[in-house]
């Protein structure tokens, strides 16, 4: 049962009603269901389906690509000898069809492409010279190395230039259709469970998926991350070095960016990562912006070369606060530190990420859906002319008011006094000075249920947001 996609979906009934043949690709992080969406749309009914094999060689991925198309009907002779020939198999396959679109779904497609292989020349003559030029052929390609596929199919500066159709960029689900998954696989889970699953998991939905019902969230989370031999202990390594063959230097710039919430510049990324000042660099936070583990934002009044990159991967800083370098043997860790104080700040800090990658449903919520904003996150230093202050999340509007969000989250309604009142107040008032902005600033409280009735809440703060809101189909 497909969750969500509804854009995707069409996409690709669109292709494939079309009366041109049409290339399309997919991509996404790993577990993000790339295949899982393309076999649901079209229900197996293709005309031929292969998926690279990991780590083999030309000659295994050539042998396995030609039993693939033995075992689905062709009816040809020996081995091919390179991907020319192999591609020539397929379009003799193709050919012998009945009339009607063919649908040919090359899976990990990233995999095929090995050293000295060939493959791209190959593939691209197999689009150019004969797919393209039929009536009836819908060519899906799909990868989780998102480097890979961004720089041979989406950037192809070769035979593939400008003849790619769709591309679709699979992202994670959000809080709703993470709601609506949990309901379709049966899972007990009230919003603030499904909140705290989605601080740990992301929008993945391989992930989700692994949740056993007849256990208790915290249970689940033990038993994935910290039992005796927990389905997700290796699962971060796996991730990133599925996704980029040389993993290094991005888990240098992954790592150093999880110490500091509102993200680094390029020069504090080259510091604290250690990374040599060349163009590399460009490449390396392109593929991971790509993949979504980091976002790219500009704060108020910076300059474009002072753009700062921030990590927004949910599960890579949970594993970085709860699991890098540590080695946790008790097998209920998770369950014991429900109410402990590590729990209940790293919880705070999650909850910012969320509201931050729910933008959309908050300005939905505010009635500012068709007002073109960007999102950030805010802070100074103290000096000797003030005390600093840190800004959780700031709306910044093309209509020339600016929302300052403050973010709680609790158990219960939370409750404004006098002195977190003027806190706010006198962010508000710093945030002005320092950045010289001369549009309207209107306090924004998001939390988790709400905010107790006070003159405080009821006569200071224009707008307010709870968790619920953040579930909203935007």
């Amino acid at each position: 049962m497909l969750i969500g996609r509804e854009k995707e979906i069409q996409e690709l009934r669109q292709a494939y009603d079309s009366d041109e043949s049409k290339f399309v690709a997919i991509f996404g992080r790993r577990r993000i269901g790339k295949t899982y969406l393309v076999r649901e749309v079209f229900q197996d009914n293709f005309a031929f389906t292969y998926s690279g094999m990991a780590q083999a060689s030309t000659k295994e991925q050539l042998q396995r690509f030609y039993l693939t198309l033995k075992s689905q009907g062709f009816k040809g002779g020996a081995y091919p000898n390179n991907w020319i020939e192999a591609f020539y198999m397929l379009e003799q396959y193709l050919e012998g069809l009945p009339e009607g679109k063919k649908v040919v779904f090359l899976d990990e497609l990233p995999w095929m492409d090995g050293p000295k292989s060939s493959f791209m020349p190959a593939f691209e003559n197999f689009w150019n010279a004969w797919a393209s030029a039929r009536k009836d052929i819908l060519l899906i390609v799909c990868g989780s190395a998102t480097s890979w596929m961004v720089k041979k199919i989406l950037k192809n500066r070769g035979g593939l230039h400008n003849r790619l159709n769709n591309q679709i960029h699979l992202q994670p689900f959000n809080l709703h259709e993470c709601e609506l998954y949990a309901k379709s696989i049966n899972l007990p889970l009230e919003r603030q469970e499904i909140m705290e699953a989605y601080m740990v998991f992301g929008g993945i939905p391989f992930y989700w998926s692994l949740l056993n019902k007849s256990l208790s969230l915290p249970q689940n989370i033990d038993t994935l991350f910290f039992g005796r031999t927990p389905k997700l202990g290796n699962e971060f390594k796996e991730l990133y070095s599925s996704l980029f063959k040389q993993s290094e230097p991005y888990l240098d710039i992954i790592t150093a960016l999880a110490k500091k919430k509102i993200g680094m510049t390029r020069e504090e990324i080259i510091t604290n990562a250690n990374l040599a000042t060349n163009g590399q660099l460009t490449k390396y936070l392109e593929d991971l912006e790509n993949c979504g583990f980091i976002r790219r934002y500009q704060a108020i009044g910076s300059k474009t070369k002072n753009a700062l990159y921030q990590l927004i991967d949910n599960f890579t800083l949970f594993y970085f606060k709860f699991m890098e370098g540590k080695k946790n043997t008790d097998a209920n860790y998770w369950s014991k530190i429900q109410m402990a104080s590590i729990f209940n700040t790293w919880c705070g800090l999650a909850f910012e990420r969320i509201c931050l990658l729910h933008s959309e449903q908050i300005k939905k919520a505010l009635g500012i859906s068709g007002v073109i904003t960007t999102e950030y996150s805010w802070r100074t230093a103290a000096t000797d002319e003030h005390s600093g202050a840190q800004i959780d999340l700031l709306i910044d509007r093309s209509d020339k008011a600016i929302n300052l969000c403050e973010i709680k989250y609790s158990d219960g309604p939370y409750t404004i006094d006098k002195k977190y009142m003027e806190n706010i107040r006198n962010k508000a008032t710093l945030f002005r000075q320092l950045t010289k902005t001369r549009k309207g600033i209107a306090l924004t409280m998001i939390t988790s249920y709400g905010l107790v009735k006070n003159s405080y809440s009821m006569n200071n703060i224009h707008s307010q947001i709870t968790a619920d809101d953040l579930f909203m189909d935007a």
